[in-house]
Order: C-alpha cells, then structure tokens, then sequence
C-alpha cells in the first residue's frame, strides 16, 4: 500500500479526524484517484478497528470516533467521488423498530455500513412495518435492516416481512435484524435472512446477503 493510503488507514483506524482529512487531501493533491482512497484507505481503516472490536480489543467509543474520522474524511472526498462516479455495494433501509426509542446501535451500524460501501436510508426510532416496506419499496433496497432493544418490540419483526410481501418486494429484499435481545436462532425461527449482534459485524453480514442475493 503506497504510503499516502498507510496514513489514511492508520488515521481512521486511530480515530484521528484531523490527520485523516489532512491525508486524504495530501492523496488527492499527489493524484490518488479518490475511489482508491476510499477503497485502499478510508475502508481498510475502519475495517481494521472493526476486526480489533470483533476480537475484544477495540471498544464503542473507539468505533464512534473512528468513525467520526472515517466521516470526514469521506466529505473530503465527496466531490471527487460523485465525479469518479464510485458504484455501491448495495442500498439499506435502516432503522428501530415501532414501540422502540433505541438508536445507539442503529447508528454506529449506519455508520459502518456507509463506510463500507453501502447507501443507507435512516428512517430513526419507533418505525412502523408499513414505513419500512414503503421505503424498501421506494429506494429498491437489498436490505432492510431492523433494530430491536426490547424483548416487547423484537415481536414486531415479522410484520416486516409481512409488509414488504404485501407491497411486492419480499422476495427482493433480504432482512437483517439485530439488538439485545435477538439471536442467530431467532432469527431462523421467524425465517429471516440475516443477523449481526454488533456493527462491525453487521457488515460482514450485509456483504453475505448481498452474495446471497446476486
């Protein structure tokens, strides 16, 4: 990796806003294309303190300023992006589900995904069956991905999926849930595709859906 990129990746990863935005501008100035930027520095970095969070050795403040990093260094790059035209891994519509106010966990998972490649549609806390299905709908997403904090509100789950066949898309789409109380065998029970207990791994589950679905 050519040293420009090294900096970006270990500025992300150590959750330094400055140095990262400072670095992507020093890549840009040396004529880095802006989409190997983003794919060889800005995401090798916040992929690096996700594996680091997966094995218990990096923790939620950490993600958040990395992050808050990764952010910025993204709006730097954002002109040159939309004119390099960078293709997306994937659309997502994200967020809590009805009855729940939660929204720590959705947002530091939007966060991941968007620095992962994904566009993220975030329609926040106490969403209902029907808005995410409309919006599936609208945005033809691959994956909705829902939150549930309360063993109350993880019930709501099926009726996603519900709606998203009563609008025509269910067969489209792949769900991903994830939350305090939701599991892997929750999940096969109420015959969801996907399941992630933290960000970073919500990631690696987005990727496999998305193969999944080609």
């Amino acid at each position: 990796m050519p040293d420009h990129l090294k900096k970006i990746a270990e500025a992300v990863k150590n959750g330094d806003e400055k140095l990262t935005v400072q670095a992507v501008g020093e890549a840009l100035k040396a004529k880095i294309a802006a989409a190997e930027i983003l794919g060889r520095g800005l995401v090798p970095g916040i992929q690096a303190l996700g594996q680091l969070f997966k094995d218990g050795q990096a923790y939620l403040p950490e993600i958040l300023v990395s992050a808050r990093a990764m952010r910025s260094g993204t709006e730097k790059l954002q002109p040159h992006l939309a004119a390099s035209d960078v293709k997306k891994k994937g659309t997502v519509v994200i967020g809590t589900v009805e009855g729940d106010m939660h929204d720590i966990g959705k947002n530091l998972v939007k966060m991941m995904l968007e620095s992962n490649g994904y566009d993220v549609h975030d329609l926040g806390v106490d969403v209902s069956a029907d808005a995410f299905a409309a919006e599936a709908k609208a945005t033809k997403a691959n994956i909705v991905a829902t939150s549930a904090l309360l063993t109350t509100t993880m019930t709501i789950i099926p009726a996603i999926a519900k709606a998203l066949e009563t609008v025509g898309v269910r067969r489209k789409v792949k769900i991903m849930i994830g939350g305090a109380p939701i599991t892997r065998q929750f999940a096969d029970e109420i015959g969801v595709e996907g399941y992630a207990d933290d960000c970073a791994s919500a990631v690696d589950e987005a990727d496999r859906l998305m193969k999944l679905a080609a």
